[in-house]
């Protein structure tokens, strides 16, 4: 029988239920892929706690790798026992085998393991997004990335350098602070100690910037809006600390005539064409050095509740892994 993470109703991480499960069988244009490794991602404890409201009972995560093990009419260039990515939508990666449409699989290469894709794919490739698609980031600029020791934080920490990109991280401990320096951040604000206003102020000489990066949320606003240069970009794409709060957009232009964007990883990858050219920048940087993906803790699959407990309490770093 087939095990799963459940969750019958929204809450916190005791909500995250470890139960047996019926995998279907694959339909037209569909596949079955016994899991090896499960990505940990920030949006999954939004989805557990109700932030963004699913249907229950639902299995969440949004990131996993594994083999086809079934293949379903229709389907092809693909064979059994075939390694390959399922990220973003449909959701369902807390299980020990998942069915997925085939044209939203991802085959991987070679020379990537299991364990670097289940950490990097869902966080790699919302990190090309933010430095290649929804800004791109410019040899000779300073950007400032919020969390920049989390899993998009390290690996966006990193594109940046290779860039060119002068970067500014803001963490909140001294352990953090030198995970991030060692990923080749220029600066690394401790946000307990610092206000990092004053400090991106100080290190650009009041010059501020052209964008910012928040997967923060309430606790860096307003203040990621009082970094940015007139007519700079405000990209928000997280709630670590809770929602960024409602406020008129009259202050974008008080401010500079400001930009903000909330982008979506699906919104980026919609067509089978956008993904795999994303997903090869992403293995392409990899490949060369430029991005060394850090794997700092690992949990079983049925243990998916203290690994959210300790992702919100901020003990983590890096990308985190769950294996069945």
């Amino acid at each position: 029988m087939t095990h799963a993470i459940v969750v019958k109703k929204p809450g916190g991480p005791s909500a995250l239920r470890w139960q047996p499960i019926e995998t279907p069988e694959p339909k037209t244009g569909e596949v079955t892929v016994e899991t090896t490794a499960v990505g940990l991602n920030f949006i999954d404890t939004y989805h557990r706690k109700g932030l963004y409201p699913l249907q229950t009972p639902f299995i969440p995560g949004v990131e996993s790798v594994g083999f086809i093990s079934k293949l379903g009419r229709g389907v092809s260039g693909y064979k059994l026992g075939d390694r390959v990515a399922c990220v973003s939508e449909p959701m369902g990666a807390y299980a020990e085998a998942r069915t997925f449409p085939a044209d939203r699989i991802l085959k991987l290469p070679k020379d990537i393991t299991d364990q670097t894709a289940a950490s990097m794919m869902l966080k790699g490739l919302t990190a090309a997004m933010l430095a290649r698609r929804v800004y791109k980031i410019k040899e000779g600029e300073t950007v400032l990335i919020h969390a920049a020791a989390g899993g998009v934080g390290l690996i966006l920490t990193q594109w940046a350098k290779a860039l060119g990109a002068t970067v500014i991280g803001t963490v909140g401990t001294a352990a953090k602070a030198k995970l991030v320096k060692s990923h080749g951040a220029d600066h690394v604000i401790n946000y307990k100690k610092q206000d990092f206003v004053e400090a991106v102020n100080r290190l650009t000489k009041k010059r501020k910037l052209p964008v910012v990066y928040d997967s923060v949320g309430d606790a860096t606003f307003p203040g990621s809006l009082d970094c940015l240069k007139p007519r700079g970009l405000w990209v928000t794409y997280g709630n670590a600390s809770g929602p960024v709060p409602a406020f008129a957009p009259l202050m974008l232009m008080q401010k500079g005539s400001l930009f903000m964007t909330r982008p979506l990883l699906n919104h980026y990858i919609s067509t089978p064409d956008d993904y795999i050219k994303l997903a090869r920048e992403l293995f392409s940087m990899v490949r060369k050095g430029a991005i060394k993906i850090s794997i700092k803790q690992t949990y079983d699959l049925k243990d998916a509740s203290r690994a959210h407990a300790d992702l919100e309490a901020r003990k983590t770093t890096g990308s985190t892994l769950l294996i069945p």
